[in-house]
């Protein structure tokens, strides 16, 4: 982490950076996203927010967040890579079938899977309390 610029009245405001939990077990099917362990993740910063898995982002501001929650125990042939959920609209950055947070949107926001966007998107990085706190959700309940 690291201090940025002041702000508009804002005294500072700090960049944050959530690196995924990669299961080593799932690099071969990583790789071909172009999936870089030491650069991509999800970074929060200023009123931005970037999420990012090979040559897959999501980018939106963020009081476009509606909340953030953990989710755990995937299926573990659902788990990896990038793809679109079959149940509704949403989107997994995933790395592993552990566990993830669940972040949603009040906009849908659009991807390479789908110019009419996605009302959430769950990414498996290592800090999941901390995002989850990060984007105003409850770190403590999980669902």
């Amino acid at each position: 982490m690291w201090w940025g610029s002041p702000d508009k009245g804002r005294t500072k405001h700090m960049t944050q950076h959530f690196g995924y939990e990669v299961d080593r077990l799932y690099l071969p099917v990583l790789l071909p996203f172009r999936f870089k362990r030491d650069r991509d993740g999800v970074t929060l910063s200023g009123d931005a927010f970037e999420a990012t898995l090979g040559f897959f982002t999501v980018t939106t501001a963020r009081d476009n967040i509606t909340g953030a929650h953990i989710t755990r125990n995937y299926r573990w042939w659902t788990a990896f890579g990038v793809r679109g959920s079959r149940a509704d609209d949403g989107l997994s950055f995933g790395t592993n079938h552990n566990a993830g947070v669940c972040i949603h949107f009040a906009e849908k926001v659009p991807s390479r899977l789908s110019k009419s966007g996605h009302s959430a998107l769950t990414v498996t990085v290592e800090d999941l309390e901390g995002l989850t706190a990060a984007l105003g959700g409850d770190p403590d309940r999980d669902s």
